[in-house]
């Protein structure tokens, strides 16, 4: 690990979460909302939503609206957060202090292989166009292109979106992994490594990509993601057994959320403002190139092409054992 001294501004401009991914829709869909039974019980269902400096869940905490909606159903909101990134999300929800928590599909998997308590609730499908995710270069840098990597230092966060991400550049190129020097950094490491020349590019997500174009002049060497990526709503798998009905309800609730969103992005640029303390116009810039949010309940062709994905993660020994999406679900079927 590099060991970076932060100032304050770097501090104040990178302490905001990992995307959850990064990950858009290839399609849209809905969820269907169920009610909880006995909404009048004394007693309610307590749920813990995790969340990161970023994305649908600290909205809907701002907004208030599924607070509201679910106390109709007898279930009770708690915030666990924020978090800065996946990873210590993930911490959370494996040591029993959050229920629910919103990732990308590549650290969830991660999770799920190194035997986390975790089930995979509900999905955002890919987006081909989106353009959520990049390989960002300081604006004074010779660096134009994958190519160029060849010989340099590239910070990803370890089994998460970023490395994947530079991975499956390096594929797309025909690059071989070992001429490319990975540096595995958290975002808040990462982003003042790349402005102050300890490290030559990084592979993150918005909204640490607008705020490296539009704050430090740095710039894409890639635009679209060569193989977009699933968000994923976890589930600790203790929730999803004793209260299926209310995570279920829950989950639904999170993507009309995400529907409002997605027809009020000014006003969730606004909200994005008030988080994280950015600029209104990385907010909207950040907004806009992550794309619309549609939460489904995952399908059977869901489960198979995150199959595929955790099949590469292995081949790529990035994963320690192979991991079973279709066992991964949380089981709320019957909920």
């Amino acid at each position: 690990m590099i060991s970076i001294s932060h100032s304050k501004n770097f501090f104040l401009t990178t302490l905001l979460m990992s995307s959850m991914a990064t990950a858009c829709n290839r399609t849209t869909g809905s969820t269907t909302a169920v009610s909880v039974s006995n909404p009048t019980s004394e007693n309610p269902q307590l749920l813990r939503l995790g969340f990161q400096r970023g994305g649908v869940i600290p909205i809907s905490r701002q907004r208030g609206e599924l607070e509201r909606q679910l106390s109709t159903q007898n279930i009770k909101v708690e915030w666990s957060g924020p978090f800065d990134r996946c990873a210590t999300l993930l911490q959370a929800l494996n040591g029993n202090r959050a229920d629910i928590g919103g990732c990308g599909d590549i650290p969830s998997i991660s999770g799920i292989a190194a035997g986390q308590p975790l089930c995979i609730g509900s999905l955002q499908r890919p987006k081909p166009d989106a353009l959520g995710n990049a390989i960002v270069v300081r604006g004074d840098s010779n660096i134009q292109k994958p190519s160029d990597l060849i010989g340099k230092k590239v910070a990803v966060n370890q089994g998460g979106a970023g490395e994947y991400l530079l991975l499956k550049v390096l594929e797309k190129e025909n690059i071989p992994v070992e001429q490319v020097q990975r540096v595995y950094l958290a975002p808040t490491d990462a982003a003042p490594a790349l402005y102050q020349g300890t490290i030559d590019a990084w592979a993150v997500w918005e909204p640490y990509v607008s705020i490296a174009e539009l704050e430090h002049n740095a710039r894409r060497i890639t635009t679209t993601h060569p193989s977009p990526t699933y968000g994923v709503m976890l589930v600790r798998t203790g929730a999803a057994e004793e209260n299926p009905a209310a995570v279920k309800t829950t989950l639904t609730a999170l993507s009309q959320d995400g529907e409002w969103l997605n027809k009020n992005q000014d006003a969730a640029a606004d909200y994005m403002v008030k988080e994280l303390k950015i600029p209104e116009a990385v907010a909207k810039q950040a907004t806009k190139n992550r794309g619309e949010e549609y939460y489904v309940f995952p399908t059977d062709e869901d489960v198979a092409n995150l199959q595929v994905t955790a099949d590469w993660l292995l081949e790529q020994k990035i994963l320690p054992q192979r991991v079973d999406i279709a066992s991964a679900i949380c089981p709320l079927d019957g909920a």
